[in-house]
């Protein structure tokens, strides 16, 4: 016996089902809310601005365990994120002699923190041989000649004018994006990410990315 025909709203049914499974996974996620997934920053500039360019700011502190929960994550994050994304480490430098901020302003002047950002993780929260909290410029410093940097320029790279202009930038930079804990994402200068989690702010961090890009130029 034959089957009656569809009804028009069973079609209209079945062609909406057809129509969400030939879009893309991100088009159907949540789009992200302002004030609950992310906070508009009022007069924000970027880092380091470059043409081009989508600006993804972490801001980091070497003792926060969160942090280094993230670090792999933000990674692994970016190697898929985009080649028109830029990616910058920041750490919280509200207090200007904090050791562990200059050491990777340091870091960034000798031209080895890529190589040893993650190993400063590693030696607070799984060897112990950095304090997790108050180290002091010469522990930071005879860390780093241990990992193969020469004492004296290490020394001189975390107290010099270079670093005490970085510190006091990223200071700027925290308090006018509203930095409320670490690790927290800046888009562009323009979006605080908020999350509840740690994977939940790299979702975040990729709409807000896809809105930037949105944007004509």
């Amino acid at each position: 016996m034959p089957r009656p025909p569809p009804r028009p709203a069973m079609l209209r049914r079945l062609l909406l089902l057809c129509l969400c499974a030939l879009l893309p996974l991100s088009a159907l996620a949540q789009a992200p809310v302002e004030g609950t997934d992310y906070v508009r920053i009022a007069d924000g500039a970027r880092w380091k601005p470059a043409p081009g360019t989508v600006e993804v700011v972490e801001i980091f502190a070497y003792p926060c365990g969160h942090c280094d929960q993230f670090r792999p994550m933000l990674a692994a994050w970016k190697r898929g994120a985009g080649k028109d994304v830029r990616l910058h480490h920041l750490p919280a430098a509200y207090d200007p002699g904090n050791a562990y901020a200059r050491a990777y302003f340091a870091l960034e002047a000798l031209g080895r923190a890529a190589e040893l950002h993650p190993r400063l993780f590693d030696a607070i929260h799984r060897e112990g041989s950095l304090p997790a909290r108050g180290a002091s410029t010469g522990e930071m410093v005879a860390f780093l000649a241990a990992e193969g940097l020469d004492p004296e320029r290490v020394a001189a790279a975390m107290a010099s004018p270079a670093t005490d202009e970085k510190m006091n930038a990223a200071r700027a930079f925290a308090v006018r994006s509203g930095l409320q804990g670490t690790p927290t994402l800046i888009i562009n200068g323009k979006y605080r990410v908020q999350a509840r989690t740690l994977r939940d702010s790299l979702r975040i961090a990729d709409a807000l990315i896809a809105m930037e890009r949105a944007i004509p130029r």
